[in-house]
Parts: structure tokens; sequence; C-alpha cells
């Protein structure tokens, strides 16, 4: 049995790659601990391995990420491990001056190009500051793994390290038959059209088309998730005189999105081809959808859409007019029933269980 540390910023109620390889570890035998910083929604948050959450004073910005590496630094230092697994960069410095010091073996997990996201893109400063302890430290690194090929391959040709991918899949004995009679988020119905969107409500995400394409639909759109652009999102859906079909449900844990999702007609995708990190990134709600039996309708980008018409799950966007994707929205529900056996399919080929033999396979390594 090893010790294994595992760090992370993102909210751990929400974060689904997070918990699945943690609990992986814990039930190949690891004694898995969670670092993390303690949000306001967590306060029940078990899991069957250990969790430490650091209360922050910062919540955000350089004196968040300045603050929480200090902690984790000294946490880490003081506390015994076997291997260390640091999840993005915003946690890498930490772990990597640790793992030296100690001389114990450390695995990096990057789930997006974090230079390259859109947040970043007028932050000349910051972005510099993240990127010089990428280039100073990812060429060092020994064991990393990532999301899509995509990344993969950007990694790989830019610092010549070699990496895993281990796709962020649901687990597949998840029994979405078992759908929640508890259902009651504000107006659902079934005998409506709804159709659903999962995931963070921030900059180039797509959700301002998402509301501009519901003008020309007789449907529902429900939005689970928050985010940044959110008071925003929600003014142009007033201005829009949409607020009778388009509903904010905010952030949902995703044990119990799990049973949520699969009562839905269509799953979106619109990230904008605004940055490396969107158009090389394969979404853990493609995957989320096509396992609750959803079809899909996605960005043209080159990771989601190679993946969707391959498998045949849906439809990429033909153009980013809200009144034609209303259309395309419009034939895929028409016709539902025709992507249900691909579901399955793809659903069967891409699954946690399977990912996971990965991650063990590495971790039994050491």
């Amino acid at each position: 049995m090893k010790k294994i540390i595992v760090s992370v910023t993102t909210d751990l109620i929400s974060d689904q790659r997070v918990h699945k390889i943690c609990l992986s570890l814990c039930n190949s035998g690891h004694h898995v601990t969670l670092v993390g910083r303690k949000l306001n929604n967590d306060f029940f948050l078990k899991r069957s391995y250990e969790i430490k959450r650091f209360n922050m004073f910062f919540k955000k910005g350089f004196l968040f990420y300045l603050f929480f590496n200090i902690r984790l630094f000294f946490f880490l230092l003081f506390k015994k491990c076997d291997v260390y697994f640091s999840n993005d960069l915003d946690t890498l410095l930490s772990n990597f001056l640790v793992s030296k010091i100690k001389k114990k073996p450390l695995v990096y997990d990057s789930h997006e190009l974090f230079t390259e996201v859109p947040e970043l893109i007028n932050k000349k400063f910051v972005k510099s500051f993240w990127l010089y302890i990428e280039k100073k430290i990812f060429p060092r690194l020994n064991h990393v793994i990532t999301v899509s090929e995509g990344f993969s391959s950007f990694y790989h040709n830019k610092y010549k390290n070699s990496i895993l991918v281990i796709r962020n899949v649901p687990f597949l004995n998840n029994d979405f038959l078992k759908k929640e009679n508890s259902f009651k988020f504000f107006n659902y119905k079934n005998d409506q059209i709804n159709i659903i969107y999962q995931g963070a409500l921030n900059k180039d995400r797509g959700i301002k088309l998402m509301i501009e394409m519901m003008e020309y639909l007789n449907a529902n759109l429900y939005l689970f998730g928050s985010g940044d652009i959110e008071e925003k999102l929600k003014k142009h859906m007033e201005q829009k005189g949409l607020s009778n079909k388009i509903f904010f449900i905010g952030r949902i844990g995703f044990e119990k999105l799990q049973h949520i999702t699969p009562k839905f007609d269509l799953g979106l995708s619109f990230e904008e081809d605004s940055c490396l990190s969107y158009r090389y990134s394969l979404p853990n709600k493609i995957f989320d959808y096509i396992h609750a039996g959803v079809p899909v309708l996605c960005s043209n980008l080159p990771e989601i859409s190679k993946f969707i018409k391959e498998n045949n799950v849906g439809q990429v966007l033909n153009s980013r007019d809200p009144k034609k994707i209303a259309l395309q929205a419009r034939e895929i529900i028409s016709k539902k029933e025709t992507y249900y056996k691909y579901l399955s399919i793809t659903k069967n080929k891409f699954y946690w269980e399977k990912e996971q033999e990965k991650i063990i396979n590495l971790f039994d390594g050491f």
C-alpha cells in the first residue's frame, strides 16, 4: 500500500476526474489523501478516501494561488507520502519542490492547456508567470497524464515528454435507468423538449449562443453550473425575454447529476475556437451526455468534432448563427431515437473501468 497525496484547487463537489482517480487508487489498496480548498458548498462532502481542505482567506486571483501553494508546500513537506499527484499547473510548483526535496515520485495530470485558457488571453503578466513555471518544470517531469490526444500531442511536441492519455469518462456501471423521481427543478416538464448544458459558465463557453438559440426553439434550456459570467448571462437572457424557457440551476454534485442528465433530449457543448485549450479539448460533459443516452450538438473543433462524427452520437455545428443552430437542434431531437444505438455502442467503448487500469498500472510501478 502506497500513501498518495492528490492536490487540486478545483471544486471538490463537481470535479469528477479527481474523484474517480482517488476512488480507483483507494479501491486498488492505496491510502489516498485529497488536498483542496474549502468552499461553502462542500460542508457535507463525504468520500471513501481522506480529504484535507484549506480554509483560504483569498478566494481567487494571484494571492489565492500564492497562499494556497505556500500552505500546500508545508503540508506536503511534513506529511508522509510515497507518491505525489498534482492536478493542473496551479498545484505543480509545491508538489515538484517537495518531490525533489524528499526524492519521491510525482505524477502530473494536466486537465487542460493551463497557459492557453481564454481567461489568460488578455492577462500577459499572469500568463507569462504560469508559462515560466511550466517551462521550468514540465520538461523535468517523468510521469505526465492528460485528458485528450490533442493535449498529449501539444505537450509532447513542445516539451518532448511522454504523455499518457486517460480520458475523463464515467463509470460504466452507473445505472441511468434508475432515474430519480425527486427531479423538481423549476418548470421542468416531461411532456416538453428539454435541453441540457452542464459545465462552467465562463468566457467563450458558448453559453450566450445557447441563449440566443432558444429564441427559435419551442423548448427549455437548463444550465447546470456556475462561473464568472453567470450574472451577465442572466441579464442577456432577460433582455431577450427568455426567462420562461431558460433556467440557471447552479452547480450540482456529479453523483446527483448523473441521474438527472438522462431526462434530457439534447446535450450542448458550444466552446469557441478562442484558445488552444478549447481547440484541443474533449470535454467530460460529452461523455456524460453519451453515457446518459443523450445525443450531442457540439462545436466544430478538431478533437470534439472528430469524436462525434466517428461515433455518430450527435452533430457538429454547421454555423454559429442562432437560427441555423436551432434548426440543427430540432433535427437531432426529431430523430433522437436513431442515435440511441450509437450512444450505447460508444458508452461501452469509453468508460472509466477501462481507463482506470492505466492509472492503477502507473502507480503500481512505483
